[in-house]
């Protein structure tokens, strides 16, 4: 039995075409992206070596059915074979240029991170690898729907079901979205960071940890209160940690006993103390009023720390300066008092 395979010139172009197309391909991955590799080696920037990794990463497929596309366009094929070569084609250039999105997606992604770990230490990341997910299902997602076009299926209705049951969805994950949401918003807005001491309403501690739905403080009791981020969001926040100087103001009263000479030698004490306090500037010290049982004085200062323990240790230290000072001295501090005049009556 003889077989003869009959070529006609139609043919031969066509296979010429598919060789020229394989090999130009081949010398455009061999050869030129070699050479622009060279060139990006000599460059700062990180993006180009991106793009050529891109590149280097197409597989055998497209360089197969590209040249195959590409050849049947010289000859008369069937109708079927004509839409597979299409498909296939399509869907390759489709599932690369996904994966390319995809790597500038990360790329992206990888030097937010970089950048937020120079500027703080040990940053939650965690906001920003949820929305590189996001991202990279949506690129597949939009990738589905066009390619579903492509094959003539109309997805007009797909896309109407998928919305209505996005909307469900919405709805049914409506607290926690608005929580995932919220905590986008703290991360790029920053009311506060990790290791901040802020106060919320009647509650207040330190930052640890700032989560997808909620936020962990350590109180000043020592347990951990979670905060739901879409409350932190909503409510005024106190952020002591953005304090440059803490402005105090304390005061104290003395007898009605002592003398004038006495009473006005207190400013000049405070001030001595004051002074010789390592974090503390002097703002003001003043007799301030007549009270009900003592001699009221009103002293301002600043603690030049955000620190609530370096207040702590600052104030204690005054105290007991104070106190030294006005035994020395024989200034009496006073205490709650009450005088009764009793009038003898015949």
């Amino acid at each position: 039995m003889e077989i003869k395979f009959l070529f006609t010139q139609e043919h031969i172009l066509a296979l010429g075409v598919f060789v020229a197309t394989v090999i130009a391909l081949k010398i455009f991955k061999h050869f030129i992206i070699a050479k622009l590799k060279k060139l990006a080696e000599k460059t700062s920037t990180e993006l180009d070596d991106l793009l050529i990794k891109i590149i280097e990463n197409i597989g055998w497929s497209f360089y197969f059915f590209l040249p195959l596309y590409i050849a049947s366009q010289f000859i008369q094929v069937p109708e079927f074979i004509a839409a597979v070569l299409y498909y296939a084609v399509f869907i390759s250039v489709a599932y690369y240029v996904i994966k390319g999105c995809q790597d500038l997606i990360d790329y992206g992604a990888k030097k937010i991170i970089l950048e937020k770990r120079k500027e703080e230490a040990g940053v939650d990341t965690g906001v920003i690898d949820i929305l590189t997910k996001v991202l990279k299902g949506a690129l597949w997602g939009v990738a589905v729907v066009i390619i579903l076009s492509n094959f003539g299926y109309d997805v007009s209705a797909l896309i109407a079901g998928l919305g209505i049951g996005g909307i469900a969805i919405a709805f049914a994950l409506q607290n926690i979205l608005v929580d995932i949401f919220s905590s986008v918003s703290i991360y790029f807005d920053k009311p506060f960071q990790v290791g901040d001491f802020i106060i919320v309403g009647t509650d207040m501690g330190v930052v640890k940890k700032i989560g997808i739905k909620s936020t962990r403080l350590q109180t000043l009791q020592g347990e951990e209160l979670v905060v739901s981020n879409k409350e932190l969001t909503e409510a005024r926040i106190h952020n002591y940690k953005k304090m440059e100087k803490r402005r105090i103001i304390f005061g104290f009263g003395v007898t009605y006993e002592i003398s004038t000479e006495k009473l006005k030698r207190i400013p000049n004490i405070i001030k001595e103390i004051i002074a010789k306090a390592e974090l503390a500037e002097i703002d003001r010290v003043h007799f301030k009023e007549f009270g009900d049982s003592s001699l009221n004085f009103e002293i301002v200062y600043y603690l030049n720390s955000s620190n609530y323990v370096d207040y702590m240790n600052t104030q204690q230290e005054m105290n007991f300066a104070i106190k030294e000072r006005f035994e020395q001295e024989g200034i009496e501090m006073a205490y709650p008092t009450q005088t009764i005049f009793l009038n003898k009556t015949q």
